[in-house]
């Protein structure tokens, strides 16, 4: 039998995360896995049976299966290197929330059933964003949502949204929000919207601090294709922020295309827990 190979991917910037990730790369090379790391990792880890690759790319391109240990934003950042490779990936949590996370680091232990194959895997939908400037467009990978919003410095802006290529509605707001059900437990349930279980297909729209009482999250079928005008006057911007990674000047003129992506994120999971019971025990965990 094949050694199974697994990607180890740290969030470098928590020293807990370094110390979780050697227990686990221990662990998992006890049990006759192979481990491959980033090459940034090789000095931490010195002393254990560890492959090093240069990029995130080559890694997922190798790798049976991928652990990351860190937080939400860690497991945001391999996602879209998972979906591209067709490669699950499990979380194990080191962060504050976690709500992506399937593992918390009392369950390090249940990573054994990686190699034995005994555990689940749910798909995800992403979303597919396209920025339209000057007849060039470009297109994005959203794992959990993409904002059109003001500036930094900017007042409210004028958006205009179409369906399917016919207009709906105008807001005035500081931005829209456009989220998976993945994502519906990140920035879109702080900014008021709902919480979706993931294995949902669906896209959800909300408005970030609208200018008007009768302004709701809107739920949309995931065969939607939503487009996203901005109209600003001299004193505004507006940025388009995919994930909270990629940042995109976006101008009257322009065009945001949102839509469901032909990629699938595949996510491990070694619980059979409820969705909705989770959210609730990890919001209750962490009331300040």
């Amino acid at each position: 039998m094949n050694e199974l190979k697994i990607a180890v991917l740290v969030n470098l910037s928590k020293p807990e995360a370094i110390s979780h990730a050697r227990d686990i790369s221990l662990l998992l090379l006890s049990n006759n896995a192979q481990i491959y790391m980033l090459d940034a990792c090789s000095q931490l880890f010195k002393g254990l049976k560890i492959k090093y690759l240069q990029s995130i790319g080559e890694i997922f391109a190798v790798c049976d299966i991928a652990v990351t240990v860190g937080g939400d934003g860690t497991i945001i950042h391999a996602a879209k290197y998972a979906a591209k490779s067709d490669k699950p990936l499990i979380g194990v949590n080191v962060g504050r929330l976690g709500f992506a996370a399937d593992l918390e680091i009392d369950d390090i232990s249940m990573l054994t059933r990686l190699i034995s194959g005994d555990y689940t895997v749910e798909k995800r939908m992403l979303l597919d964003v396209e920025v339209v400037k000057n007849n060039e467009s470009k297109h994005y990978i959203a794992v959990n949502d993409a904002v059109v919003a003001r500036g930094q410095f900017s007042q409210i802006i004028d958006l205009g949204v179409s369906l399917n290529g016919e207009k709906i509605a105008k807001y005035r707001a500081d931005g829209l929000l456009f989220s998976t059900p993945t994502g519906s437990t990140a920035y879109s349930l702080s900014a008021g919207g709902p919480i979706i279980a993931p294995a949902m297909n669906c896209i959800l729209m909300t408005p970030v601090c609208p200018h008007s009482l009768f302004s709701r999250s809107v739920l949309f079928d995931g065969d939607s294709t939503l487009s996203v005008t901005v109209k600003l006057s001299e004193e505004t911007c507006s940025v388009l922020t995919i994930d909270g990674e990629k940042n995109i000047n976006i101008l009257t003129g322009d065009k945001v295309i949102i839509k469901r992506s032909e990629l699938e994120l595949k996510m491990a999971s070694l619980h059979s827990h409820n969705f909705y019971r989770k959210i609730n025990e990890k919001l209750r965990e962490r009331e300040i």
